[in-house]
């Protein structure tokens, strides 16, 4: 079928820590077919020069902007679109990415395997040099299989798929929303060397003022050297260089340190590169990094050694043309700029792993952020469901330890342990293990609110409406330094760093919006008022203030999300109250904290 031209959709390069000069964006106009009986194998779909439909990619066919708008549950669908490999990249690495699909995924070239991949919300990568020609065009072929059903999420599914918060009935309700099947970030092609990088750890030591590179290659070979150019806005700021062998570090101390932090996020630009004997640069990447420090002493956060206090704003990332897609790279960073703007200094990323450009912005602007996955729907007592989401969450984490701006990372959320103890236990504890082992940098909350079994960072959830109810049921009691919302499951308190990282979702709903509202929800009895909605929020922000073991909160939530209308914004970012007294309320934080 002809495809038509258009501009394309989210033209910037998805990976800012990780970019080569030739890339090439495949979003834009793509054909599909909806595969509801999963027979696309068996009809020789992947052989396909193109389908009946088209869609826009990146946005998922659930969505307004992807031109499909489909409301019903897709169980498998399949895209097709030509690709051209340019001429120059002879002799190179064809690299073949996508930011995110739901939720797996089998990729073809002209009708030949590339590879396939499980998981809808990390990216991954196939090497597709084999299958084709530089100065040809090829038919590019992709299966996405996204059974919704195989999600909990109250409606009875097997709970072996995590899903964050797609809604597993036909019609969003309560804290479910809309769903995402198949490719919903940026596709893209890049040409790296034979011998070139495939990724790079780049750890910050800000007592040593130094950067730590740790790369990995597609291929070894012998005599070649890896160099990092550290650079600091006015000249070099440091060098390291070392044998490029996999998992060999090196390190550069740096002139006249700058620290990263949100009241100066300082980025340092980076040039990678691999050179033969002879100095010839094989492969280059540019990149960039923060120093920065994130540490735990006592029931304390410290930034750069400062202690910290955390004001955080719950953020799902919904949005409401592109579901989990922003509609553009300057809709990402607005939302930061909005909650920076209520008085937020971050936000815990809620049942989704946000796409690299948002984290990018966060990195930019100075905004703190805790890494979370989509848990939800994935029962964490079935072994297959520990299956699936330990390989993808491990991925996340590679994918995303080089933003300074994720001080945290939060592998599951509220997890309960009744089915099976003994699986649910031995899951956060993997979890747990595998963030310390792949990113030893950062604290871990091993389930946020419940229930803990090994834990950097102590979370409770706690909705209650009344302030005064809030302060009494979070004050410490005789015997009980800390309130815990499960502790007949979970393991002891030991001093942790405590957080209420979910109070308040005040149910708010402007007048002009409440005959369109017919199933919103959101916590408790709403405020009557708007002087009332006032008076809650600085009572719940006062009370939690007011208790000295308690180093941070977070408030449900940055936005309205459809029928959830508990946000600070309305769904379309437009301001649902005056900005001045919430920002008042917000950027309060602990008088006796010795803040940073």
């Amino acid at each position: 079928m002809e495809i038509k031209k258009v501009n394309i959709p989210r033209p910037e390069h998805p990976r800012p820590q990780f970019e080569r000069n030739d890339w090439i964006n495949l979003n834009g106009i793509w054909s599909f077919d909806f595969d509801f009986g999963d027979s696309g194998l068996e009809r020789d779909f992947q052989k396909s020069n193109g389908f009946s439909k088209e869609i826009n990619v990146p946005f998922c066919p659930e969505s307004k902007l992807s031109g499909v708008a489909y409301a019903d549950f897709i169980r498998c669908m399949w895209y097709q679109r030509v690709i051209e490999i340019p001429s120059a990249w002879d002799g190179r690495r064809v690299i073949l990415h996508f930011g995110g699909v739901d939720y797996e995924t089998d990729v073809f070239v002209d009708g030949k395997l590339a590879g396939r991949h499980w998981g809808g919300m990390c990216s991954f990568e196939f090497d597709i040099t084999s299958l084709v020609k530089p100065g040809c065009s090829h038919s590019l072929v992709v299966r996405a299989y996204d059974d919704t059903h195989l999600c909990g999420n109250g409606a009875g599914g097997s709970g072996t798929q995590p899903g964050g918060k797609q809604c597993a009935r036909f019609k969003s309700y309560a804290a479910s929303y809309t769903r995402t099947t198949g490719i919903w970030q940026t596709v893209w092609l890049d040409a790296a060397g034979k011998y070139g990088l495939e990724s790079c750890q780049i750890i910050p030591d800000v007592d040593g003022a130094k950067f730590i590179f740790t790369p990995i290659y597609h291929e070894a070979g012998q005599g070649l050297k890896f160099k990092a150019v550290v650079k600091d806005g006015s000249g070099i700021a440091g060098t390291a260089e070392t044998a490029a062998m996999n998992s060999v570090s090196c390190e550069t101390v740096l002139k006249s340190p700058k620290t990263w932090s949100p009241e100066s996020p300082f980025l340092y630009d980076i040039e990678l590169s691999v050179t033969d004997a002879s100095g010839k640069i094989l492969d280059s990447v540019r990149s960039y990094a923060g120093l920065r420090k994130i540490h735990i002493e006592g029931n304390r956060i410290f930034l750069n050694n400062k202690p910290l206090f955390l004001r955080l704003v719950l953020d799902q990332g919904y949005y409401p043309e592109g579901v989990w897609t922003a509609p553009s790279d300057k809709a990402l960073k607005h939302d930061i700029e909005l909650a920076m703007e209520a008085g937020f200094n971050g936000a815990r990323l809620h049942q989704k792993v946000f796409e690299e450009r948002f984290h990018y912005w966060a990195d930019k602007l100075g905004y703190l952020t805790w890494g979370e996955s989509a848990s939800w729907g994935s029962d964490p007592c079935l072994p297959l469901s520990a299956r699936n989401f330990i390989s993808e969450w491990t991925e996340v984490i590679v994918r995303d330890r080089n933003h300074p701006s994720i001080i945290a990372w939060t592998p599951h959320n509220e997890t309960r342990p009744e089915a099976n103890p003994r699986v649910h236990y031995r899951l956060l504890l993997d979890c747990y293990k595998f963030c310390k082992m792949l990113d030893p940098t950062r604290p871990v909350n091993d389930a946020s609110g419940h229930v803990h079994v090994m834990t950097d960072l102590w979370t409770s959830h706690d909705y209650t409406q009344s302030p005064e109810d809030l302060l009494k049921k979070l004050s410490p009691r005789d015997g009980e330094p800390v309130y815990r919302n499960f502790p007949k499951f979970e393991c002891d308190y030991t001093g942790q760093p405590y957080i209420v990282a979910e109070f308040g979702g005040i149910k708010w709903i402007l007048p002009e919006d409440r005959p369109f509202a017919d199933n919103s929800w959101g916590y408790g009895d709403a405020p009557k008022t708007l002087d009332e909605f006032y008076a809650r929020l600085k009572g719940m922000v006062d009370a939690l203030n007011s208790l000295q073991h308690i180093s941070g909160w977070c408030y449900t939530q940055l936005t309205d999300i459809e029928q959830e209308q508990n946000g600070i914004y309305k769904y379309d970012r437009s301001c649902k109250f005056d900005m001045t007294k919430i920002r008042d309320i917000l950027s309060r934080s602990p008088d006796n904290f010795n803040q940073y």
